[in-house]
């Protein structure tokens, strides 16, 4: 293992990028009722569409990394990415505001995609999954304090400010890609134009261990993004939450990860991926199987939403950092940028699904939450199963 494997400088800037996503969500999600009032305008828009330029952008970016190495697209993405904030903080209209997050979007979503094509860079599929586990650890300061960050913001200034600071961090992320090693060496890139490297996804969408262990973590995506889209209104408006409150809700989740990722990084060197994303995908959905319960039958109150939540996201520690590897341990070299990008386009893709289906069939309860959550784990738990009964 070489050095650059192993430094701590690696770990955290990488930890950095693929929290991009959660970062660019989480800080303003205590703001998005007041932003609906004074925009007039859905807020939830402002995540889809950020979603949709995530998902989109990846699959650009992959084929052009596996022909021009990582760092090069990291320093375009973080630029796009200061660009985008800075029109979100200047915007007048929630449409205005929705143009500069897809903008944003297109240069943030090359963070996660690439910290992950990194990884697998430079680590076998069980070091692949440790080093997953360990990242997600550290990124999980992100989605923990990113609502609290929201919350103080708010007390002193305007909703336009959480997008100025990231518009700060954006080019702190910058400097700091300098430090990044180039995983992808020129040898070992892939040959041929651009254009032609689009003919990957074929090939990867015919390859059946990648698309399972890709479409079980997509679909516990789906019921993430339904909680990070709905728990505001459900927190908030249903029960009362004060704004300054909702961090603390949305970030003991978090806490959960952290325990589970600390966990998991002993138990991929003692089990199987495979094995582990079942265990961990029907605990999954035996916990939003209660959520829906309490929540169908009105009992419980918030903590009958809270309790539940905790367990179900907890697993995320373990089916996100198997599912990745595995996925990607199922390619060749010469198209991991594809693959994670195609992994990653998907994985948060799938958060356009859930706002569309919460802003469709909104009933201004937590069940509309609670159904999408239960559905979706349970098709979470059923391509994890099925890519371990063939073995």
């Amino acid at each position: 293992m070489t050095t650059h494997k192993r430094s701590l400088s690696f770990l955290l800037i990488l930890s950095a990028l693929m929290a991009f996503t959660s970062l660019s969500t989480d800080i303003y999600l205590p703001a998005m009722p007041t932003m609906e009032k004074q925009l007039d305008g859905n807020a939830e828009l402002t995540i889809t569409g950020f979603l949709t330029g995530f998902a989109i952008a990846q699959l650009i970016w992959g084929p052009i990394s596996d022909r021009i190495g990582r760092k090069l697209p990291l320093f375009i993405g973080m630029v796009l990415f200061v660009i985008g904030s800075v029109g979100c903080a200047l915007s007048e209209s929630m449409s205005a505001v929705v143009f500069w997050r897809i903008f944003q979007a297109v240069g943030a979503c090359v963070g996660p995609m690439l910290s992950r094509a990194m990884i697998r860079d430079s680590f076998a599929q069980s070091q692949a999954a440790q080093m997953l586990s360990t990242l997600t650890s550290i990124m999980a300061i992100a989605p923990i304090a990113g609502p609290f960050i929201g919350d103080g913001l708010l007390k002193v200034a305007s909703w336009h400010w959480t997008f100025w600071l990231l518009a700060m961090i954006g080019v702190l992320m910058f400097t700091a890609i300098f430090k990044l090693p180039e995983t992808l060496p020129t040898e070992k890139r892939a040959s041929g134009s651009v254009w032609n490297a689009f003919k990957n996804y074929r090939t990867l969408f015919t390859n059946g261990t990648f698309m399972r262990y890709t479409l079980s973590v997509t679909f516990f995506y789906v019921t993430a993004y339904a909680f990070i889209t709905g728990s505001p209104f459900v927190y908030i408006d249903y029960f009362g939450v004060a704004e300054q409150n909702y961090g603390f809700l949305f970030g003991i989740n978090i806490i959960g990860i952290v325990g589970l990722s600390f966990l998991n990084r002993k138990l991929v060197s003692r089990f199987a991926l495979s094995k582990l994303l079942v265990v961990a995908s029907l605990i999954a959905f035996a916990a939003s199987a209660v959520l829906f319960a309490l929540v169908w039958a009105n009992i419980g109150g918030i903590w009958g939403v809270v309790a539940p939540l905790f367990v179900m996201f907890s697993m995320n520690a373990i089916i996100a950092a198997c599912a990745n590897a595995a996925a990607l341990a199922a390619v060749p070299n010469q198209i991991a940028g594809s693959a994670a990008a195609l992994l990653g386009s998907l994985q948060y893709g799938s958060g356009i699904v859930s706002s569309f289906l919460l802003a469709a069939f909104s009933s201004g309860t937590p069940f509309t939450m609670a159904w999408i959550i239960v559905l979706f784990v349970g098709l979470s738990a059923v391509m994890a199963v099925w890519q371990w009964a063939r073995g």
